[in-house]
C-alpha cells in the first residue's frame, strides 16, 4: 500500500495523525509531500511517514492520493502530478467547492475520484466527513470510509448534499466558537476570570453535543430538559429568541450555501 498525502497543513495533519493512531495505514505506507520543506519534513519526523517536496516523485505507484491543498491551487497541483498517477490510482480530495467534474477535468478518463468535505475538528477525532464518489469499486470506498472514521463520522452522500453538509459542518465550527466567545465575554462580565470563563463556556458547548450525540435524544427535548417553569434558563433562552438566533444561524447556512454554489460554478 502507497498513501500519497499533497499538502500538510492542518486539515492534512489531522487526517494522516487519525489514519496512522487507528493502524490502518502503517507510518512505512505514507508518503507526505509539501512544497514548505521544514513543514512536510516535521511532520515526517512527527509520523515516521516519508517527506517529499516533488508531488510527481510522491504519487508515483502510489495506490491512493490524497489532495489536501486549497482550491486555489488546486488545479495547478493536480497538472503537475497528473502524469505520474498510476491508471487505477483512487483520487482524494479536500478541496471545497472543488466539484467531481472539475477534478475529472483534471485527471486521465474513468479515474476513481472520491470527493471529502471534512471540518476542523479532524484536530481531535471528531470530525464530520461527507463523502461523494466518482469510478470507485465497493471494496475502494470501503476503505477511504474506514480510514475517514477514524477522525470522526462519515456521511456518504451525492455531491449536492455534501456541499449542503459543508455549509453545517464545515462552517459550523466558526458559529459555534463565535457562541463559545459570546459566553465567555458574558461570564467576565459577571466576574469570572476570562481562561475559567472560556473553560467552562467551552466544556458546556462540548458536553452539550455530546449528550445529543450519545444519547440520540432530540434537542428540543434536552433544551425543555433544562427549562424548569419560571427558571432561569427559560428567561435566557426567551432572550436569545427576541435576539433573533435562530434567524441568524439559519441566515448563516444559507449564506454559505449562495456562497459553494458561486465558487463551485453555480451547480
Amino acid at each position: 500500500m502507497v498513501f500519497s498525502v499533497i499538502g500538510t497543513g492542518n486539515m492534512g495533519r489531522a487526517l494522516v495523525g487519525g489514519f496512522i493512531k487507528s493502524g490502518i495505514l502503517a507510518p512505512s505506507d505514507v508518503r507526505l509531500c509539501d512544497i514548505d520543506k521544514a513543514k512536510v519534513e516535521e511532520l515526517a519526523q512527527e509520523t515516521g511517514c516519508s517527506a517529499y517536496t516533488d508531488a510527481s516523485a510522491c504519487v508515483e505507484g502510489a495506490d491512493y492520493v490524497l489532495l489536501a491543498v486549497k482550491p486555489q491551487v488546486f488545479d495547478a497541483t493536480v497538472s503537475s502530478l497528473k502524469d505520474s498517477l498510476r491508471k487505477d490510482v483512487v483520487v482524494i480530495s479536500i478541496a471545497a467547492s472543488v466539484t467531481l467534474d472539475r477534478i475529472s477535468g483534471l485527471v486521465a478518463p474513468d479515474t476513481s475520484i472520491v470527493r471529502v468535505m471534512p471540518n476542523t475538528p479532524a484536530l481531535v477525532g471528531a470530525s464530520v466527513c461527507a463523502v461523494c464518489t466518482r469510478n470507485v469499486s465497493d471494496e475502494a470506498k470501503a476503505f477511504v470510509e474506514k480510514l475517514l472514521g477514524t477522525c470522526g463520522i462519515v456521511v456518504p452522500c451525492d455531491e449536492k448534499t455534501l456541499d449542503a453538509i459543508g455549509c453545517v459542518s464545515g462552517t459550523g465550527p466558526a458559529y459555534v466558537m463565535l457562541f463559545i466567545e459570546a459566553m465567555a465575554d458574558a461570564a467576565v462580565k459577571l466576574g469570572i476570570p476570562r481562561k475559567t470563563a472560556l473553560d467552562i463556556a467551552a466544556m458546556t458547548v462540548y458536553g452539550s453535543g455530546k449528550l445529543m450525540v450519545e444519547t440520540g435524544t432530540h434537542p428540543a427535548i434536552l433544551k425543555d430538559q433544562v427549562c424548569s417553569p419560571g427558571g432561569t434558563t427559560i428567561e435566557g433562552v426567551l432572550a436569545l429568541e427576541k435576539g433573533g438566533l435562530r434567524a441568524a444561524v439559519e441566515d448563516a447556512v444559507v449564506a454559505a450555501d449562495l456562497k459553494t454554489k458561486a465558487l463551485s460554478g453555480g451547480k
